[in-house]
């Protein structure tokens, strides 16, 4: 698959445009309701499920399986960060009209380094091929970790990124409005939104190390690879809003995502015996998906 320069310069042209629209929408401080929640995530899907097409209709069929392949990992792989910032939120107790402001400069770092991440992946995959199988068997390990602890624990004060922030420059008691940073006494001082977003940050920097690896199980086309992720990624403030007052309804949904990681471990370590065919890999992420989703609406019915 030849993808030529200025196909990477029109991506990156309309994922800054669509960032741009997104702060402009959001240039005052609100509370984010359901409806505005449910049309900002129509349109991300739309915009993210419409560059599939164009995948499909440039590079082939094969090309736009695999985008969707990596798009559906990484969308339903990000359900765990939805909870884990609803958790962050809630510990920092970070008033609701401001959650907006960090989760988008929280994507925007997530996407700078999500770039690194799948450059550097793709290097190693490129010198190293028996990296292939470190991937793989940390996938499976990862999908049995998740499968076995159904509880999300999260511990903002053992984090050493925001420890070490918190040694180099004071931190404000109160929030400022939606300033990050504030001069108190002659000197710059972080707010606790600052340390919020920092928090937010590292966690989705961890989220990142099972994403992507499990992505470039699917596709070895870093570009495939990076705007699978970058069009899931950009949707995540929207579906934060839609979900995190409903993660009890989907009690079931992390065997799922758990089903998913093992199945992408294993088909990274059996590359070299037999390639699994992405008409596969799509019918078992969508069948992982909907079983999951279908249990937890009845448990939930159920009571």
């Amino acid at each position: 698959m030849s993808v030529p320069l200025w196909a990477w310069a029109a991506v990156l042209a309309v994922i800054l445009v669509m960032l741009a629209v997104d702060l402009y929408a959001h240039r005052s401080a609100h509370v984010v309701r359901f409806r505005e929640a449910l049309a900002w995530s129509g349109v991300w899907i739309v915009l993210g499920l419409g560059f599939g097409a164009i995948v499909w209709l440039t590079w082939g069929p094969e090309a736009g399986g695999e985008y969707l392949a990596g798009y559906l990992i990484e969308k339903s792989l990000a359900v765990d960060n939805v909870f884990v910032f609803a958790l962050l939120f809630s510990f920092f107790a970070v008033p609701r009209e401001l959650e907006h402001r960090v989760l988008f400069f929280g994507v925007l770092g997530a996407l700078v380094f999500r770039a690194l991440f799948i450059g550097a992946g793709a290097v190693l995959l490129g010198r190293f091929h028996w990296i292939l199988y470190v991937f793989g068997a940390f996938l499976l390990y990862t999908g049995v970790k998740m499968a076995r602890h159904a509880a999300i624990e999260v511990h903002p004060e053992r984090n050493p990124v925001l420890r070490a922030m918190r040694r180099v420059m004071p931190v404000t008691d109160a929030f400022q409005g939606s300033r990050f940073l504030v001069r108190q006494d002659g000197r710059w001082a972080a707010t606790p939104l600052l340390a919020v977003l920092v928090a937010v940050e590292t966690t989705d920097i961890v989220f990142a190390v099972d994403s992507i690896p499990a992505i470039f199980a699917v596709t070895s086309e870093p570009f495939l690879v990076f705007t699978s992720n970058a069009f899931a990624i950009l949707g995540l403030r929207a579906m934060y809003f839609l979900l995190a007052g409903a993660m009890h309804r989907f009690g079931y949904l992390r065997y799922g995502l758990a089903a998913i990681l093992v199945f992408v471990g294993a088909k990274m370590l059996l590359a070299d015996l037999y390639a699994i065919p992405v008409w596969l890999s799509l019918v078992v992420i969508f069948a992982c998906l909907a079983i999951s989703v279908g249990a937890s609406h009845y448990r939930t019915r159920r009571g």
